[in-house]
């Protein structure tokens, strides 16, 4: 999934239905495994809370339409990491990044070392959501 397109939304505002989409995944071991991960991430990543639940209530039985969405959550994931949390081994400062669009015009970028040192990765994502809407303001 490393090379996989992006995309801008953990969940398809449209459910798009094909021929092999309500068959049984064929390893449902392997999409526990990934939910499992994807719950553990929702606490540092409230964005994704929602879909990850809807996704959980498939795990007994998940269908490939199913695998299909989590694959989607994972091509969001990819295109969304917005904070380093304490990359430089110096000072341990996170930076944080972040671009507006207005529709689908663009209008600004930056790309900020944060003040002070976030304790966590959880505290650098929340500085940088928290600095982000201030801009926006």
């Amino acid at each position: 999934m490393t090379t996989s397109k992006s995309v801008s939304t953990p969940i398809a505002c449209k459910s798009s239905i094909q021929e092999n989409s309500n068959t049984e995944f064929i390893n449902p071991h392997l999409y526990r495994q990934l939910i499992g991960s994807l719950q553990y991430l929702t606490l540092t990543r409230p964005d994704i809370q929602f879909a990850v639940h809807q996704l959980c209530q498939h795990m007994q039985t998940p269908l490939n339409t199913h695998y299909e969405s989590l694959k989607r959550i994972l091509r969001y994931i990819q295109g969304t990491s917005d904070t380093d949390w304490a990359s430089n081994t110096q000072d341990q400062k996170s930076i944080s990044g972040y671009c507006n669009f207005l529709g689908n015009s663009f209008i600004s970028l930056q790309v900020k070392k944060q003040n002070t040192i976030a304790r966590s990765s959880t505290e650098a994502e929340y500085r940088a959501l928290a600095f982000k809407a201030s801009e926006i303001l």
